[in-house]
């Protein structure tokens, strides 16, 4: 089944594709936006770290039905990446994202948190969503609290940044479907 371009009311999200692998590899590079990243991801990030990840490890998943990958492009400037979030069928990983800096705090990645969600759960139709992050990444645990997400364990993990306390935070398909359901409702 082809990956749909989703979107919100600030966002485009278009599948990613072997063309993305200039403006992330841009964006991306900047120990800021990897220092809390699995620590698969090379650091230094090498000169085609963009074009690598793409070709041999995102597009061949996306091809397998095993993850799905969207850029972040601001609706006024939709040639504009500035973010990746994905999606992962793996156990306790079900969801990563990043976003350059200078568009962070302003909601963006909760919108787009929000819309690959919803596709997770009702095209998908997976039970649960958890998503790993550092205790440190306050904004990535405040996104999942704002999600309806709750943290369900601890443990440690190996980010770019080193071996870090690392939560689980986790929703299941009956409580998104509760939660938009109360929203529809004006709760």
């Amino acid at each position: 089944m082809p990956i749909p371009a989703l979107s919100t009311p600030r966002l485009l999200l278009p599948p990613l594709t072997l063309a993305d692998a200039p403006a992330i590899q841009h964006a991306f590079a900047r120990r800021e936006i990897v220092r809390f990243l699995a620590d698969r991801v090379p650091w230094p990030y090498p000169e085609d770290g963009a074009l690598v990840f793409l070709r041999d490890a995102a597009l061949p998943a996306m091809a397998q039905g095993r993850e799905w990958h969207w850029s972040l492009r601001p609706r006024q400037e939709p040639g504009r990446l500035i973010g990746v979030v994905s999606l992962m069928d793996d156990p306790d990983n079900n969801r990563g994202f990043w976003i350059v800096p200078e568009w962070q705090g302003q909601g963006l990645m909760t919108e787009a948190a929000e819309a690959v969600t919803a596709y997770w759960f009702d095209v998908l139709g997976k039970p649960r969503l958890r998503v790993p992050k550092a205790a440190a990444n306050i904004a990535s645990s405040r996104i999942s609290a704002r999600g309806g997400m709750r943290m369900v364990a601890t443990e440690e993990r190996g980010y770019v940044s080193g071996r870090l306390p690392s939560e689980i935070w986790e929703i299941t398909r009956e409580e998104w479907l509760a939660r938009r359901k109360g929203q529809a409702a004006g709760g």
